[in-house]
């Protein structure tokens, strides 16, 4: 019983398969997935293609790659409007990237602050991309008042997790957890408490180990678990067990429904 709380199963590489996708992924254990949306733009596609699979959901947002195009525009009230749809279950992803700067920083901020505002209005989750740039969306989240959300595919400083979790954010984690490189990532994550955690694949980014050079998969989320078990020195059930509560107790608004 595994969820993951975070893919795009409509980047091409998986929408061209995505029967066989979800069928390994059923077949994985995995219960629930998030249809994570990047451009505000193709929402309607995106939502489109989950009501099709009882078990995946979406959320509603621009990237912050992606504002300079289109996030300056966002409608708040309508924004806010469409989340009312049963399948949308939080706002995002959003947030701030510094490495990449694909668009400029004054607008990224912006459109966070944007975001942060329609999840509250909305009374949903805020899924947040931060790299490069923990000091800036700490800041913007806290001048909000943003109060729940997750910090997906962790692999910042130890010091956006300690604070996000201050703010009551839970801490996605995804294949980078399981790479040969992230020791760091491993330290930080050994000490966080596992009632907020939650586990994510990306895809069609990030593979685990194992599967390194492949387009990533929600079935390929199971990696990520035993890896997350062996660091907290418990059972891959347990991991399951947890994640899954913490994720409901998140996306309130995703139905729990038959997990036999």
């Amino acid at each position: 019983m595994l969820i993951d709380s975070h893919c795009h199963l409509d980047f091409p590489v998986l929408a061209k398969d995505r029967a066989n996708v979800l069928d390994r992924a059923r077949r994985a254990g995995v219960k629930r997935l998030v249809n994570v949306c990047t451009r505000s733009t193709e929402f309607d596609m995106l939502r489109t293609s989950v009501e099709k699979y009882s078990e995946v959901f979406c959320t509603l947002g621009v990237h912050p790659h992606h504002v300079a195009e289109e996030g300056q525009d966002i409608p708040f009230e309508e924004f806010v409007k469409v989340t009312g749809h049963p399948k949308v279950i939080g706002i995002g992803e959003t947030g701030l990237d510094y490495f990449y700067d694909k668009s400029p920083r004054i607008i990224q901020q912006q459109s966070f602050r944007k975001h942060v505002r329609a999840a509250q209005k909305a009374s949903l989750p805020l899924v947040v991309h931060s790299r490069d740039a923990e000091e800036d969306t700490l800041r913007i989240l806290k001048e909000e008042g943003a109060a729940q959300g997750v910090l997906h595919c962790f692999s910042s400083r130890r010091f956006l997790a300690e604070e996000g979790l201050k703010l009551g954010f839970y801490i996605s984690l995804s294949g980078i957890l399981t790479f040969k490189k992230s020791a760091d990532l491993r330290a930080i994550v050994k000490d966080l408490p596992i009632d907020r955690l939650l586990i994510e694949t990306d895809s069609p980014f990030l593979a685990p180990e194992g599967y390194r050079g492949k387009p990533c998969e929600p079935s390929y989320i199971v990696k990520t678990a035993e890896v997350l078990a062996e660091i907290k020195g418990v059972s891959v059930e347990e991991i399951a067990r947890k994640t899954t509560e913490n994720f409901f107790r998140l996306f309130t608004k995703c139905p729990a429904g038959d997990f036999s």
